[in-house]
C-alpha cells in the first residue's frame, strides 16, 4: 500500500495539473502591453482567499507586492494588477497592465489556507518595446503607382454583384433554352413540310406520267 501512495505523490510532483491549483507556467508580453492568465483551483478551495504576488528571496521563496482578490466575485484592481475570483467556474483571472521591463520575474498564483498555502509558480517575460514587430504597412507613392482597390474591397463588391447577376443569368439561360427549343421545333416542322411537299410533287409527277401513258394508249394520234 505505501509504495503505491509514494508513486502517486511522486507523480503529482512530476506532472503539472495534479495539484489543487494549476495554471500556465509562462506568460509573455512587450512593454506597455496588457496580459492575462487564469488559474484553476479545486472545489475544496472555493471559499478560500485568492492572491497574486511576486516571488522574492534567494534561499527561501516568499511573496512581495501581494494583491488579494475580492470576496464578491467582482474584479479588484490594485495599481496595474487586477484580480477576479469566479467561484462558479473555480477560476482566478489575473490581468497585468502596462508592462515594464522591471515586471519580469516569477509570480505566485496562490490560495490562502490553514497550514501551507496552495500556490502555482508563473514566469513572466517582458520584451523591450523596440523589438515589437511593426504592423503598419509602408506608405505607397501615389504618384508612381495607380490607385487600385484592395482585395478586401473587391471581395466585398463581388459578393453583392454575384447575388444581383445570378437571377439575371438564370433568366437568360431559361430564355436561351426556350429559344433553342422553339428553333428546333420550327426546323423539325419545316423539314417535315419540305418532305411532304417533295413527296406530293413526286406523286403528282407519277400521276401525270401514268395519265399520259394511259391517254397515249387510248388515242395514239394525240401524242403522235
Amino acid at each position: 500500500m505505501w509504495p503505491l501512495v509514494l508513486v502517486l505523490l511522486w507523480s503529482c510532483l512530476l506532472f503539472p495539473g495534479c495539484g489543487a491549483l494549476v495554471g500556465p507556467k509562462e506568460i509573455s508580453g512587450f512593454e506597455g502591453d496588457t496580459v492575462s492568465l487564469q488559474c484553476t483551483y479545486r472545489e475544496e478551495l472555493r471559499k478560500h482567499k485568492k492572491y497574486w504576488c511576486k516571488e522574492s528571496g534567494f534561499i527561501i521563496s516568499r511573496c512581495s507586492s501581494t494583491v488579494y482578490a475580492g470576496d464578491d466575485g467582482q474584479e479588484r484592481t490594485e495599481g496595474r494588477v487586477s484580480l477576479q475570483d469566479n467561484p462558479q467556474e473555480l477560476t482566478l483571472k489575473v490581468t497585468l497592465r502596462k508592462l515594464t521591463l522591471q515586471d519580469a520575474g516569477k509570480y505566485f498564483c496562490g490560495v490562502s489556507k490553514l497550514g501551507r498555502d496552495e500556490s502555482f509558480l508563473v514566469s513572466l517575460l517582458v520584451f523591450p518595446g523596440t523589438l515589437r514587430p511593426s504592423t503598419q504597412p509602408e506608405p505607397a507613392s501615389t504618384e508612381d503607382t495607380p490607385l487600385a482597390p484592395s482585395r478586401t474591397s473587391l471581395s466585398r463588391v463581388s459578393i453583392p454583384m454575384v447575388r444581383i447577376l445570378a437571377p439575371v443569368l438564370v433568366l437568360l439561360s431559361l430564355l436561351l433554352a426556350a429559344g433553342l427549343a422553339a428553333l428546333g421545333s420550327y426546323l423539325l416542322r419545316w423539314r417535315k413540310e419540305a418532305q411532304l411537299a417533295t413527296e406530293t410533287q413526286r406523286s403528282e409527277k407519277v400521276h401525270l406520267s401514268h395519265l399520259n401513258q394511259t391517254l397515249s394508249e387510248q388515242d395514239p394520234g394525240v401524242f403522235g
